[in-house]
């Protein structure tokens, strides 16, 4: 071999060598890439999973507080002897953001309730004005809520809150008509004898809207839901997540 060949040799070498040392360069970042991506993967996984965990609404617990219906249509459901934390729920039947209240935090609700750690009271209002869809939307709102005014058992009255919210008509759409209602009830296990005359007369009308208007002045409400805690206003962020919502009110009993 030439002194020129073996020169061709070596340099023929290296070039080889370079490209080797180039492409396992290369080998490495691809792989730390995909190790970065997992990790990333793998950090938005656990977050998804934690926040989904803490917004996931809890399962009711099968026997309730008692409920006692009063003077002013609101319904306060406790334990004997529980008077504090005190929670206040002011909901429309009609409002969307209730309906969706009651589908992601209602069981926490009930189920602090039923534990002895608070006191929760539900005030039905009406805030769409009549000026709104032509009236339809406050129609609805006040047809429903006259007719839970109908019901004085405590568990019945819960249980018919519950449909009302699980068969929410559109907001532009004339629903909870009063034949709706006395079905609803039936569905419910409202049994009061009169409960059928006291919806379709919808005597109880004008007793809510005046009461509330009195609530939503006194309240200072600027919508529904609207849920205080001890008489302060809840962050929805705390009142839409579940678990959030419940270590708040475990706190405030300390």
């Amino acid at each position: 071999m030439s002194k020129a060949q073996r020169g061709q040799s070596v340099r023929d070498r290296i070039k080889s060598q370079r490209e080797a040392e180039k492409k396992q360069e290369q080998r490495k970042r691809v792989v730390t890439y995909a190790t970065v991506g997992v990790i990333a993967l793998a950090a938005i996984g656990a977050g998804w999973l934690f926040a989904a965990n803490q917004s996931k609404p809890e399962e009711t617990a099968q026997a309730l507080a008692p409920v006692t219906i009063q003077g002013d249509g609101s319904a306060a459901m406790g334990n004997a002897g529980v008077e504090a934390p005190v929670i206040d729920i002011y909901e429309d039947f009609q409002c969307p953001a209730c309906k969706q209240l009651e589908e992601t935090s209602g069981a926490t609700f009930k189920n602090l309730a039923a534990e002895g750690k608070a006191k929760v009271v539900f005030h039905p209002v009406t805030i769409f004005p009549q000026q709104m869809n032509n009236g339809i939307t406050r129609a609805n709102s006040t047809r429903a809520a006259a007719a839970a005014r109908c019901i004085t058992d405590g568990k019945q009255w819960m249980a018919f809150h519950d449909k009302l919210f699980a068969t929410q008509p559109e907001e532009h759409l004339e629903g909870f008509t009063t034949d709706q209602l006395i079905a609803l009830g039936k569905e419910a296990g409202v049994t009061a004898p009169d409960f059928a005359t006291c919806v379709t007369s919808q005597k109880n009308a004008q007793g809510h809207l005046a009461n509330s208007d009195q609530v939503m002045k006194a309240a200072k409400l600027d919508g529904t839901p609207t849920v205080k805690l001890n008489g302060k206003d809840m962050d929805q962020d705390i009142t839409f997540t579940p678990s959030r919502l419940r270590q708040t009110v475990l706190d405030a009993a300390k």
